[in-house]
């Protein structure tokens, strides 16, 4: 007897789970089309179009810009229309984004209509993708409740990074075989398969009450978000650094060093699905950034290879529950009409502060060499778990 309450609670996890994922699958969608054509852009407005390394690296930060300045937007009109609305106009603009790619594509013989084609592309991407991640994630939550939300944000996080691992490989694939032109077509395929499914999904409403301008929002929620800001910068770190970490010790596998920590991350989130309502964002986002330090100092202190490689996957672990952990905390202290708003502009922390990782890291690695990037993010991490035992011990 004892085993059929056991059996329908995980019946019920199971139907919770599918529940979220029917909705955060549009955000997985949209984050393909930033995954394809990741690794191809670079190599074709360089090698192909004979444009300079700087306009390579603008056309890629074009999206990243463009999805900081629209996500408070995409939160806002969240609150206002109902996520599903907000999702279906992000989904659009991804669309948009391949139409670009493919003038673009068909108008190599003139480079400079190409590159501003392109750039535009990049753009409405950006904002394309806010819309989508952030409606999408609220559409999990008016279906399965506030409850549920640090599962929701979980499941969105690795849908997240689950389309740009796959999303990388894939492009170079596809334009290997079909160039541009074949990459913009599949990417506007899966969007309108993705708009076709979303358009059936019911919708959830927006809430009714008065939303709370924008200045205020961000009054009451700035400082979850830098917090997130400060555990992000040991996401930075190892994503956009740990290869020249290699170089510089002389060492073999960088490489693996990035699929432990994305192991890590992902497995994380699957094994401790429900660690955030039961423990509390507080008490996990503190266990956390112990763990996310923790592996900071052992890349900084690594003498052999796989130092680095353990100090990676604990770094990932550490860091994939920070973003949900406090983010659950964030949205709770606004009104439902404005939980939109607050989650937009909590997750605008972690865009800045990854925008900001990267220039601000490589100028203190010239001073200071390579690994010394790794002992001050662990330092960072460290204020981050001081700040968040503050908060806790202010909520008890």
């Amino acid at each position: 007897m004892s085993e059929q309450p056991a059996t329908e609670a995980a019946q019920s996890g199971i139907r919770l789970n599918l529940r979220i994922i029917s909705t955060v699958i549009f955000n997985f969608a949209s984050y393909l089309t930033i995954g394809l054509p990741l690794a191809v852009l670079p190599g074709y407005v360089h090698d192909v179009m004979g444009y300079s390394a700087f306009w390579a690296g603008l056309v890629i930060s074009l999206q990243y810009l463009s999805t900081l300045l629209s996500r408070p937007h995409a939160g806002r009109y969240a609150d206002l229309w109902g996520p599903k609305k907000v999702v279906i106009v992000g989904l659009c603009g991804c669309f948009l984004s391949g139409v670009f790619y493919l003038l673009a594509a068909l108008s190599a013989g003139l480079p400079l209509l190409s590159l501003a084609l392109l750039c535009a592309g990049r753009l409405i991407l950006g904002v394309g993708q806010s819309f989508a991640g952030t409606g999408s994630t609220l559409w999990g939550v008016g279906m399965v409740g506030s409850l549920h939300i640090g599962r929701v944000i979980s499941w969105n996080g690795i849908f997240t990074y689950g389309a740009m691992a796959i999303g990388a490989p894939l492009g170079v694939l596809v334009y290997h075989f079909g160039g541009l032109l074949l990459l913009a077509l599949i990417i506007m395929a899966i969007i309108v398969i993705a708009i076709g499914f979303a358009l059936r999904r019911p919708a959830v409403k927006g809430s009714k009450g008065k939303p709370l301008p924008f200045r205020a929002v961000l009054g009451k929620i700035y400082g979850f978000g830098l917090i997130l800001a400060m555990g992000s910068a040991g996401f930075g770190v190892i994503a956009t650094f740990i290869t020249l970490f290699y170089q510089d010790k002389g060492w073999q596998g960088a490489a693996f060093s990035l699929t432990m920590f994305s192991v890590a991350f992902v497995g994380t989130r699957l094994l401790f699905p429900n660690s955030i309502s039961r423990h509390g964002g507080l008490k996990v986002a503190t266990c956390c950034f112990a763990v996310e330090a923790m592996g900071l100092f052992l890349v900084w202190g690594s003498v052999l290879p796989w130092m680095a490689h353990l100090g990676a996957f604990l770094t990932g672990a550490g860091f994939s529950l920070v973003f949900p952990a406090i983010g659950v905390v964030a949205v709770k202290v606004v009104p439902p009409q404005n939980q939109g708003s607050a989650l937009a502009t909590y997750t605008t922390f972690m865009d800045l502060s990854l925008g900001i990782t990267g220039p601000v890291a490589g100028f203190i690695m010239g001073y200071l060499g390579v690994p010394s990037i790794y002992l001050l993010a662990g330092l960072l991490v460290c204020l981050a778990l001081v700040v968040t035992l503050r908060m806790q011990l202010r909520a008890a």
